[in-house]
C-alpha cells in the first residue's frame, strides 16, 4: 500500500505541475478511437473519441514475433528444416494511470476507464453495417512512430486503488494491450507505414477542410479525404477546439 501511495504522489505532482503551466509544453500521449471500416478497407472509420492521457506512460512494452513451421520427419534424426511462414503483427502494452484524487467528488476516473473498456465492445455502426467489430484504435505520442499503428484493443485490465467516501474510484491503473491490424504495404519503405504519419490537429477559428488540405498536402481538393476519415458530413460546420485526424500522405495519394 505504501508503494501505491508513493506512486500516486509522484504522479499527482506531475499533474499539479501541468496545471501550473510547467507541464503544458509536454506532448501528451493519446489513443484515437475510431469506428471500424466498412467493406475491405484497412483505414479506420470515423473518429469516435480521442482519449488523451492525463499522464504519459512510464513505460511501453512492444513485442513482435515470427512464425516458423517445422514438419516432423522420422527420416532425419535432427529434425526437418523449419520453414519461415511470416512475421506476426506487433503488440503494444500500455499502462494508463488515472487520478482524480484532487477532485474526490468527481467520477472522471470511472468514465475514462469505461471509455477504455468500450474499446472491447462491438460498435452500433458496425452492427448496422452487418460487419460487427470493436473499434479500431491508433496510439499516438509525438514523434514516436514505432509505437504508432492501427490496432484493436485486445484486453483492458483496470486496477482501482483509491476510492472516495462514497465508493467511487478516484485512482486507477489500466493495462491496455493493443494488437496491430496490418494494412497495405504498397509504395512504402520498411520504416514507414500508411498510418505512421497520421496526426491530430486541433481546429482554430478560420480553419476549413480546404485550407487544412492545402497546408498539409499542397492540394485543397483532397479535403474530402479528411472529411471521410473523420466522418464529417457538413464541412461548413467545424467547431474550433475539436480535433481532427489528418491522414498520412500515402492515404491521400492513394
Amino acid at each position: 500500500m505504501a508503494g501505491h501511495g508513493g506512486r500516486g504522489g509522484g504522479r499527482g505532482g506531475a499533474k499539479g505541475g501541468a496545471k501550473g503551466g510547467a507541464g503544458k509544453s509536454l506532448v501528451r500521449a493519446s489513443l484515437a478511437i475510431h469506428q471500424p471500416p466498412v467493406g475491405e478497407s484497412t483505414t479506420p472509420g470515423a473518429l469516435i473519441k480521442n482519449f488523451t492521457f492525463d499522464f504519459n506512460p512510464s513505460q511501453l512494452t512492444m513485442s513482435r514475433r515470427t512464425t516458423w513451421k517445422a514438419t516432423p520427419s522420422a527420416a532425419v534424426r535432427d529434425g526437418s528444416e523449419p520453414e519461415f511462414m511470416g512475421p506476426e503483427p506487433r503488440r503494444l502494452g500500455i499502462d494508463v494511470f488515472l487520478d482524480s484524487s484532487d477532485e474526490p467528488d468527481g467520477n472522471s476516473v470511472l468514465k475514462k476507464a469505461e471509455a477504455l473498456f468500450s474499446c472491447c465492445e462491438v460498435t452500433e455502426a458496425s452492427l448496422a453495417a452487418k460487419q460487427p467489430s470493436t473499434p479500431w484504435v491508433v496510439f499516438q505520442w509525438g514523434s514516436f512512430s514505432t509505437a504508432r499503428f492501427t490496432a484493436y484493443v485486445e484486453s483492458v485490465d483496470a486496477t482501482y486503488t483509491l476510492f472516495s467516501t462514497t465508493g467511487v474510484p478516484i485512482r486507477a491503473t489500466c493495462q491496455v494491450q493493443l494488437h496491430e491490424i496490418p494494412g497495405s504495404t504498397e509504395r512504402q519503405n520498411p520504416t514507414s507505414g500508411a498510418l505512421t504519419a497520421r496526426r491530430v490537429h486541433r481546429l482554430v477559428a478560420g480553419d476549413s477542410l480546404q485550407s487544412l488540405a492545402w497546408r498539409e498536402y499542397g492540394d485543397a481538393t483532397v479535403w474530402r479525404v479528411i472529411a471521410e476519415t473523420n466522418g464529417i458530413d457538413d464541412p461548413s460546420r467545424l467547431e474550433p477546439g475539436s480535433e481532427l485526424i489528418l491522414p498520412a500522405v500515402e492515404e491521400v495519394t492513394a
